[in-house]
């Protein structure tokens, strides 16, 4: 039976608008039930609803014990929200990594996510000595994201047998729009094993979310990951840089502070070796990248990419100062750059609004610590301070 949504909206009395920017705590630590809020992914419908899903953690902050999957919905482009669902629970096992996708042809919205025994700490996971090992799952919803198909499990499909860790995103995946693969669902993903500890991938579906198949190992340094089409068919892979524990004779690429990158020439299945992007800071987190517009629709080329931005050096940085960028050029530079939040910020996710707003649901908190996912949304103007 389809898990059905509560579809009363709340209204959200805390809204702090400065400016051109409003911002709203949509997800707040030890409300409803949950100790911590965490995991932010957002995607608008083509109805242009807004779905804001996350990992609601029952006891703790850990990345694992009973953990279940989230949704709120909002149908006036993040004013107001529904109440918090429950998308996928299974008792005290941890059900998370969100990172949805939508087929525009038929519209059926695909979520997919993992799961491991709630009892399975993160070391044991990443290190292949837990008792189980990460699995991955899908659903699906027809009617705008008010209700949600039972999980299915699409492991076999889509995780070599020698891996250990594994994770969906986090964020969101994208739907290919030219080319020879036009149509196909690309979804980013993460993984640990024993050759090169990290190492990020790429799943992808040519019959709507039905069958998946995996992409070769971008390896090594490399961890969550988000992905964009580029205005030529190209793939970028923009990538968290974490270092870890490699096999004898694996080059280990020591991370010197900044995002790492790869590219694909044939929709998603093969991609070049990483490198690092010297215009994009990274402090060993999460971080967002989609587009915004396209040269070719008439508008111009534009990308958008968030995550948290301390200053820039080889040590893991501090995840504070969460910013959004804007490039022109498909991604060779980001001269645009806009402060969202001064203090603790982590992971984040942005989206386009039916009404061609930005919107951004990111970690933030005060003293030292992220505990709300907020929802932030702003003007194209305010983000270019008018200057384009």
């Amino acid at each position: 039976m389809k898990q059905i949504l509560p579809a009363i909206l709340v209204i959200l009395t805390t809204t702090v608008s400065l400016a051109d920017i409003q911002q709203i705590p949509l997800f707040e630590s030890g409300k409803d039930g949950y100790h911590t809020y965490r995991i932010p992914s957002l995607i608008v419908t083509p109805q242009g609803t807004v779905l804001a899903f996350c990992e609601g953690r029952k006891n703790s902050r850990s990345d694992s014990g009973d953990i279940d999957m989230l949704v709120k919905r909002s149908e006036n482009g993040g004013a107001t929200w529904s109440k918090s669902a429950i998308v996928w629970d299974d008792g005290e096992n941890t059900c998370g990594n969100p990172c949805p996708v939508i087929d525009q042809r038929s519209g059926r919205i695909w979520l997919l996510m993992t799961w491991n025994l709630g009892s399975d700490g993160g070391g044991a996971l990443h290190a292949g000595t837990a008792k189980d090992t990460r699995k991955v799952f899908k659903c699906y919803s027809d009617d705008d994201g008010n209700s949600w198909s039972p999980a299915e499990e699409i492991t076999a499909q889509t995780k070599d047998d020698s891996w250990w860790w594994y994770a969906t995103g986090p964020g969101i995946g994208i739907q290919l729009q030219q080319g020879p693969h036009k149509g196909r669902l690309v979804v980013p993903c993460d993984h640990t094993a024993a050759e090169y500890m990290f190492g990020s991938h790429a799943i992808f579906s040519d019959d709507g979310g039905e069958t998946w198949q995996l992409s070769n190992v971008i390896a090594p340094t490399c961890n969550e990951c988000q992905v964009v089409e580029l205005a030529d068919g190209t793939l970028m892979m923009n990538m968290r840089s974490q270092e870890g524990k490699v096999a004898e004779g694996v080059q280990q690429r020591p991370r010197d502070g900044h995002r790492s990158i790869s590219f694909s020439k044939d929709g998603g299945a093969t991609w070049s070796a990483p490198e690092f992007d010297q215009h994009l800071g990274d402090p060993v987190c999460q971080a967002s990248l989609i587009r915004y517009s396209l040269a070719a629709d008439g508008d111009r080329n534009r990308l958008l990419f968030s995550n948290p931005s301390p200053p820039v050096d080889s040590a893991r940085g501090k995840r504070i100062r969460m910013t959004v960028r804007m490039s022109y050029d498909e991604g060779k530079t980001w001269p645009v750059s806009r402060l969202i939040h001064e203090g603790p910020s982590a992971y984040s996710n942005l989206a386009r609004l039916a009404d061609g707003r930005i919107g951004l649901l990111y970690e933030s908190g005060k003293q030292g610590s992220y505990d709300t996912l907020t929802f932030a949304a702003f003007s194209l103007d305010w983000l270019t301070d008018s200057d384009e």
